[in-house]
């Protein structure tokens, strides 16, 4: 096993988002500390230690490191305060230009002692200071959060969990199915891919009630009195998912229901569809299921109202109350291709239940399985505080880059079910959502 020396760290050293980094591109890779720790010739204490952002890695380090997990070595070096090669190489070769240039792209981003804080190039200014995205584990995470210090939770599980586990990406992101489904182009349209849920064992879905569970438990912690949890899930597996919420403490106060022509189900039997032609294994489904839950209130609703902001739902008028079936198109071509995430949701729908999931209109919105970033685009669109929170190092850039560009998309106003949102309160620019 290696030794290291104490020495102090670089200037630009990140330790916490270094370790951050640094456990979610190993955890993404399927290797365990122990496991690492052995292709590094190092300690697990010392590995834990960088995790944890209590330990300086050396250049030689972080490059033994990416070489291990095989991932893009930039993001690591940069956090660990080392500049990439091919970046020093620009500054060598131009060492008059190139600082300048740099100087001018971030001037603005300079506070007032004079340190650099890092530019959200691609966020619009108006909703500065108004998300926060993180990667890491939700689990950790939650554990580290204060109690009652969340509002109202809006999120999309990875089901089954073996679809997102390593193996499963890779073969996602190569278009080679595994778990996931990968429909045939159609009409020239290339349709995204769809979990089976139905191979699942009963193995797998015990191992999801767990998985729910844990994690019920935490966020119950984190949830002020009276705050919700929109949870998405489908209806082969949603009662285990309420099940496990239900024993977590929470009250379930119904369902949402969205309407939505979808790819599962309808099929007639597999390598047998000219035998059977007039059989479907499954009905087609034409709807998606959100469980809504509670946390329960201290004393009355108006009470709690008063003291937390939350316990019930806000109305879309005065006029008109929330409702819990909402029709929906499937997510739209440019929001996939903004965020080409498989489990994207529209932004027509989402802002919907954003903005009701917060009553007076006042809270923090957390998406613990932040994905490709639509929950918190949404509530950038109402004007709503939000948290994202996602573990894949992969889809959390995908999310950084989307944010802004899903919530500057307008909702038209012609069936999507948006036109009787005030146009200030969801930040609209220009109408994309046209049927």
């Amino acid at each position: 096993m290696s030794k290291t020396r104490a020495k102090k760290p670089p200037r630009t050293f990140n330790a916490k988002e270094f370790g951050h980094r640094l456990r979610a591109e190993r955890v993404a890779s399927g290797l365990s500390l122990v496991t690492l720790a052995t292709k590094l010739k190092v300690t697990k204490g010392y590995l834990s230690r960088l995790e944890s952002g209590k330990a300086t890695p050396s250049a030689q380090m972080v490059g033994r490191i990416v070489k291990a997990i095989g991932v893009d070595p930039d993001p690591l070096y940069i956090l660990a305060g080392y500049l990439p090669v091919d970046v020093k190489q620009i500054l060598y070769r131009n060492p008059v230009e190139a600082p300048a240039v740099l100087r001018d792209a971030f001037l603005k981003y300079q506070t007032s002692n004079g340190e650099s804080k890092p530019a959200r190039l691609s966020q619009r200014p108006s909703w500065e200071g108004l998300y926060e995205v993180v990667l890491a584990d939700c689990f950790d995470w939650l554990e580290q959060r204060a109690p009652n210090s969340i509002h109202v939770i809006v999120t999309d599980p990875p089901y089954g969990l073996k679809e997102y586990t390593p193996e499963e990406k890779t073969k996602l992101r190569r278009g080679r199915g595994g778990v996931w489904r990968i429909p045939p182009a159609f009409d020239g349209c290339t349709r995204s891919p769809l979990p089976r849920f139905t191979v699942l064992t009963d193995g797998d879905k015990a191992v999801l009630q767990d998985f729910i569970s844990e994690w019920a438990i935490k966020v119950f912690r984190v949830l002020v009195p009276g705050g919700h949890v929109f949870i998405a899930t489908n209806p082969l597996v949603s009662h285990l998912v309420y099940l496990a919420l239900e024993k977590a403490g929470f009250e379930k106060r119904g369902e949402i229901i969205r309407l939505v022509q979808t790819l599962r189900g309808g099929d007639r039997p597999k390598n047998a569809h000219k035998e059977f032609d007039s059989v479907t294994v499954m009905p087609r489904s034409g709807w998606e299921p959100w469980g809504l839950f509670r946390k329960p209130c201290e004393g009355r609703v108006q009470d709690n109202l008063r003291k937390w902001k939350t316990g019930g739902l806000r109305r879309v008028s005065e006029e008109q109350p929330f409702g819990d079936v909402i029709k929906s198109s499937p997510t739209r071509g440019i929001e996939r291709e903004i965020a080409p995430h498989p489990s994207l949701k529209p932004q027509t729908f989402m802002r919907q239940i954003v903005r009701a999931a917060l009553p007076l209109g006042e809270g923090i919105v957390l998406d613990p399985f932040m994905g490709g970033g639509s929950t918190i685009a949404a509530a950038c669109a109402v004007g709503y505080q939000s948290i994202g929170v996602e573990s894949d190092p992969e889809f959390y850039q995908m999310a950084v880059q989307a944010i802004p560009r899903l919530a500057a998309l307008v909702p038209g106003e012609n069936g999507n079910g948006m036109s009787s949102y005030p146009r200030a309160e969801i930040g609209c620019q220009q109408s994309l959502f046209e049927q």
